[in-house]
């Protein structure tokens, strides 16, 4: 049932028959007033998920076309190449259909939204502004209606013909009113037929459109899509075809893979282990090796399998010769030794097994292990602390004194590995190695010169501060006071070997002299310790513990830069005085002393006079012909030789344990000059080995002078001393005579005494080897 008609002869009447029809007209413009704001938000909706949708097509269609299909070999069939085709194909078809979407978005807010929010504005809101003048001119009539009927009879004629003209104009306009509402309503109720469905019906003709695009597209992919599906079904028929060849061949392979070995490029190659030096001992790196025999070049390439990448740099070097490893002088199996000629040093490879090892050095005309212990030990192509070894150092330390003192990042920019091996090999070459004033070339960069110079260091034996003074510098480093750690570093600095200790000030001197330019190279001393603290002072063990004392390390070498003068230049301190040590003692007497077992004994110098030397040698040259004659009178007068602690002779002065000029390199234990001198011990008090605890443990000197007369011997040039501090030891007292004339006639005095001094005192005097 649709709406009754509005006649505009009951404007006149407005009944409530009127206003009852004109009220249903007005509710049925609110609802479609309301309807068409509804379907302008869902087509706003709509086109912003078309256009979502056409990206999102369009960006898989991008990735359709990136996509290349890489078939097996080195040629593809038509098949193939039509599939791998395909992706392409797809692509142009979809991006050509999304054009046409595009297209159809862009026009559907012209055809739809604007029409639609056009005819709302425009016909609907008019309406609603002559519903608004309608009602106020309603209500004007009716108040003026009102008052006019509530005028008094009485009132003069022409007041009231004046009110009644009044009353009449009113009622015609708002007659007039009610007409153009009444039509604008109407009005509206007709537009809306056509205004508000036309925009459906073009945005509908644009879907068609789009749509038919799509067909015309699917109709010219028809010859495309057929010739694709028969070669997916020819593919499809080849590889069941295959597929049990493949399988049975897989099958042959499991049962003997030898037999199936694919030929190869190169002689042998695989997977291989090779040793290389860190900053903490050694480790095992796996690498991807291959040999060609013809041109004796191996390639190892460092590979991981369960990463699956490279973890590093191809290496290339030309084989040289190479040996299988004896299993008693490495921990590791299946090893053998590459030397190469382009690179310097030898490289240790680990097999896989002991087949494949042997595959290996058949591929590599390998030899088996020759020992010759008269070969000197520094083998060519070995760093060693010998003149070439000092040769290189002093020139690496020129050419970078020289040209790039200033360099930022000195020392710790690491140079091209391969550019740093063949510095090497060319500075490691006796032929130019002996050259000694000749300068590293100006065509090496500085930071290729400084690795050389690490990597040398790093390439000797052992590192330049010793395993076994690695505990012993790494515990001076943890003590509290900064001057006893200094003092403890220059003290065992200088039981370094001679040359270990050449070298380390050879080179501290010159990282003071990179130090002092910091403010150019941004290299401090703690920078340097950072350095060159592992490479100096590694550990002979990889562990969690060495990990942990890696800033120990660095803080001893920044010590070491610190006081290089002091270190290298002077000698270390001289042990404690005996009031020193006495007073020591004394504060330490609740606690239990360490025994005589664990102090070693000190060695002590007689400095004479020229005055005195001509007496002395007498008195020494009567006593040596007495001990030579009758031995046995020292025993007898043993009770004489007890040390007397509270000696004032002047000439008598304890010499710090200073390194001689004229010590040889290693001088031997028995050596009366060495300052190893061998420790004597009560028998129920072994000596134990030595430790790097007692190398900083506090020494107790005693005097041991002779001074009765009835004695042979005077005084004796070379004396030790351990004074008992229990009842169960025994102190004892060590003495050399030496004869001026006859050096062979030296004779060796020892005397034990307990400290009960119930039983007399032993006494032995051994002739001495010249």
């Amino acid at each position: 049932m649709g709406l009754p008609a509005l006649e505009f002869s009951d404007c006149c009447l407005d009944s409530p028959h009127f206003r009852e029809t004109l009220k249903s007209h007005e509710a049925e413009l609110d609802k479609t007033n309301k309807f068409i704001k509804e379907l302008i938000k869902d087509g706003k909706s709509l086109i912003s998920a078309l256009k979502n949708l056409s990206s999102a097509k369009r960006k898989f269609a991008d990735s359709l076309n990136e996509f290349k299909f890489q078939c097996i070999g080195d040629a593809e069939t038509d098949d193939e190449m039509c599939i791998a085709r395909s992706l392409q194909e797809f692509a142009t078809v979809l991006r050509n259909l999304e054009d046409e979407r595009i297209r159809m978005i862009e026009n559907a807010s012209e055809v739809l939204i604007t029409p639609l929010e056009k005819f709302r504005k425009e016909q609907i809101g008019a309406a609603k502004e002559a519903k608004k003048k309608y009602d106020k001119e309603t209500e004007k009539y009716c108040g003026i209606l009102e008052k006019h009927l509530n005028l008094s009879s009485k009132k003069k004629e022409s007041q009231l013909q004046e009110a009644d003209s009044q009353v009449d104009l009113v009622r015609q306009h708002f007659y007039e009113v009610s007409l153009e509402y009444v039509f604008k309503v109407q009005e509206v109720q007709e537009r809306k037929m056509f205004e508000f469905v036309e925009p459906l019906l073009a945005f509908l003709q644009g879907l068609f459109t789009f749509y038919h695009h799509g067909y015309e597209l699917a109709k010219d992919f028809g010859d495309f899509k057929t010739q694709l599906t028969i070669s997916i079904q020819n593919t499809r028929n080849r590889f069941e075809g295959t597929r049990s060849e493949v399988e049975s061949l897989m099958k042959k392979m499991k049962e003997n893979p030898l037999e199936h070995k694919t030929i190869s490029p190169y002689t042998m190659e695989g997977y291989l282990y090779v040793q290389e030096k860190r900053h903490f001992g050694t480790s095992w790196v796996k690498h991807y090796c291959t040999y060609q025999r013809d041109s004796k070049q191996i390639t190892m390439v460092p590979f991981d399998q369960k990463s699956g990448g490279k973890g590093g740099e191809d290496e290339s070097v030309t084989l040289k010769s190479c040996t299988r490893r004896k299993t008693d002088s490495i921990e590791k199996r299946f090893c053998f030794d590459v030397e190469a000629v382009d690179r310097p040093g030898v490289i240790t490879m680990q097999a896989l097994s002991e087949e494949d090892r042997r595959l290996w050095m058949e591929a590599m005309d390998g030899r088996e292990p020759v020992y010759n212990s008269n070969k000197d030990s520094q083998s060519e192509g070995t760093a060693q602390l010998d003149s070439i070894g000092f040769s290189i150092i002093r020139k690496c330390i020129h050419a970078v004194e020289t040209r790039g003192i200033n360099e930022q990042g000195l020392y710790r920019i690491v140079g091209v590995n391969s550019r740093v091996q063949k510095l090497l090999s060319v500075l490691m070459d006796p032929k130019t190695a002996s050259e000694t004033e000749t300068d590293i070339c100006a065509e090496w960069e500085i930071k290729t010169i400084t690795s050389a110079l690490k990597t040398y260091l790093r390439m000797l034996p052992g590192p330049l501060m010793m395993y076994q003074f690695q505990r012993s510098f790494i515990k001076a480093a943890k003590l509290e006071n900064q001057e006893s750690r200094v003092s403890e570093i220059h003290s065992l600095v200088h039981r370094l070997p001679e040359k270990n200790r050449q070298m380390l000030q050879l080179l501290m001197n010159h990282l003071a002299n990179v130090a002092n330019n910091h403010k150019q190279n941004l290299m401090t001393v703690a920078n340097l310790g950072v350095v060159f603290g592992p490479t100096l002072l590694r550990p002979q063990e990889e562990t969690v513990a060495a990990i942990m004392d890696i800033k120990f390390q660095n803080i001893v070498i920044e010590i070491l830069i610190e006081n290089h003068e002091k270190i290298f230049n002077t000698v270390p301190d001289m042990p404690l005085t005996n009031a020193q040590l006495h007073l020591s003692q004394k504060k330490s007497s609740d606690s239990k002393p360490p025994s005589c077992s664990e102090r070693p004994l000190t060695l002590f110098h007689t400095i004479q006079s020229t005055e005195k030397q001509e007496q002395r040698n007498s008195i020494i040259n009567s006593s040596l012909e007495s001990v030579s004659s009758n031995p046995n009178s020292i025993l007898n007068s043993s009770s004489s030789l007890q040390p007397n602690m509270n000696s004032s002779d002047p000439d008598l002065a304890v010499v710090k344990p200073t390194r001689p000029n004229s010590l040889p390199p290693n001088p031997s234990p028995t050596s009366p000059l060495s300052p190893s001198w061998p420790m004597f011990s009560a028998p129920s008090s072994p000596m134990p080995t030595s430790s790097t605890s007692s190398d900083s443990s506090p020494v107790r000197p005693e005097e041991a002078v002779h001074e009765d007369s009835s004695t042979p011997f005077r005084k004796a040039k070379a004396l030790y001393a351990c004074k008992a501090e229990h009842d169960s030891e025994l102190s004892f007292t060590a003495g050399t005579v030496f004869d001026n004339e006859c050096p062979s006639a030296s004779t060796a005095i020892f005397t034990a005494t307990p400290k009960l001094r119930a039983p007399p005192p032993l006494t032995w005097a051994l002739p001495m080897a010249a």
